[in-house]
């Protein structure tokens, strides 16, 4: 395999860990909303640790191996308007998601504290699990996300 070769499967792997990520966080969460007991929905948001974690190692990678790859071929360039727009997102991206990361991690810590202080359901939580907000900055980092990947593939305004 050539260098490229092995630049590309890295930048891609990021893809995939970061995509999987998203997912797999929004499959936890949901099941998170659709809880009553404190317990259940505290359990379920420490779940989605590896996929936070999957995430950001994902989107490191797709960074810096992506970087990597236009500075090493000549057929790109960092300034390619494509190249630009998916930077853009991704900044985007990774800074809504922080936000609503910081959210569901209070809505977690409540819900832990709830389910030690006799795991009864609490209206509270419901709404938290369901905060309007941490959903909107979780809905558009995802969409963000799909965004570049599309924009990764199709290269678009890029030479044949």
């Amino acid at each position: 395999m050539t260098k490229y070769d092995w630049l590309l499967f890295f930048h891609v792997t990021g893809a995939f860990l970061f995509i999987g990520g998203v997912v797999v966080a929004w499959v936890l969460g949901i099941g998170a909303a659709r809880r009553e007991r404190p317990s259940e929905i505290a359990l379920l948001m420490r779940l989605t640790a590896p996929a936070v974690a999957a995430i950001g190692i994902g989107m490191a990678l797709t960074l810096g191996f992506g970087i990597w790859l236009v500075v090493d071929i000549d057929f790109y360039k960092i300034t390619d308007g494509w190249i630009l727009a998916a930077l853009v997102m991704w900044a985007l991206s990774g800074a809504l998601g922080g936000q609503g990361g910081k959210r569901d991690k209070a809505t977690r810590l409540y819900a832990e504290q709830l389910a030690a202080e006799g795991d009864t359901p609490s209206a509270e939580l419901q709404a938290r699990v369901r905060d309007p907000v941490a959903l909107g900055l979780n809905l558009a980092s995802s969409l963000l996300g799909f965004a570049i990947l599309a924009v990764m593939i199709w290269k678009p305004g890029a030479g044949p």
